[in-house]
């Protein structure tokens, strides 16, 4: 009886120390860093909520699932990742750009950066973002890249933290009569008792377009 046990244990040691080695295997070590960009231009986006994301291939496995790649607010991305080549494409139907399904070959080893070049249905220049007495007032210049976008809305952003999007906000107001070019507005924000506390207050615009899922912003700015 005495030997059955001792075997049995044997069993079991050898059954644990296996499912260890199959656990253990070493972690990717390797970096992949870049940016979504168009001509060279790093894009503004929600970086709240995953909400951005790139997708990553791996060809020649029989399991071919991608790797989520999450994009931040600045345009930027990393991912640990093994040596290798693999696909860096948008995702379908995600973005504020045109959905072409943009790809880039990437021949992953050791520390490798790499940028997606996309379109934007429009980007955001000029912009000049105040809060004065009950108004939060913003000019900017809207830039129609895709010569047929129209624009859904316009969002005024305020936020007490460096993240600010159309659903991580303090304050939020909505303008569907805008067109691209020249662009002034200015918001009511009086009685809002939020943005008077806030030590920290940080303002940002946001366009989205007709048809995506994604607004493309301005640069987020510190106004107190």
């Amino acid at each position: 009886m005495k030997i059955i046990s001792n075997i049995f244990s044997v069993i079991l040691l050898l059954v644990l120390f296996s499912g260890c080695g199959k656990d253990n295997f070493d972690a990717p070590e390797s970096k992949l860093v870049g940016r979504v960009t168009y001509q060279g231009q790093a894009l503004n986006l929600r970086g709240t909520g995953e909400a951005v994301q790139l997708q990553l291939y791996q060809d020649g496995y029989e399991k071919n699932d991608p790797i989520s790649v999450f994009v931040g607010q600045d345009g930027t991305f990393s991912a640990l990742l093994f040596d290798g080549e693999y696909r860096l494409t948008t995702r379908d139907g995600n973005g504020p750009w045109v959905n072409n399904h943009e790809s880039v070959t990437v021949n992953l080893k050791g520390h490798t950066e790499v940028n997606l070049e996309v379109t934007p249905y429009f980007m955001i220049s000029n912009e000049q973002l105040s809060v004065t007495g009950s108004a939060m007032n913003a000019s900017f210049m809207i830039n129609r890249i895709v010569p047929d976008a129209k624009i859904s809305r316009v969002m005024l952003l305020l936020s007490k933290t460096q993240f600010a999007d159309d659903v991580n906000n303090l304050y939020r107001q909505d303008f569907s009569d805008v067109v691209p070019g020249s662009v002034n507005l200015s918001a009511d924000i009086s009685g809002n008792t939020e943005i008077v506390k806030a030590k920290a207050l940080y303002a940002r615009v946001g366009v989205l377009a007709n048809g995506a899922d994604q607004a493309i912003y301005s640069p987020v700015v510190r106004l107190k």
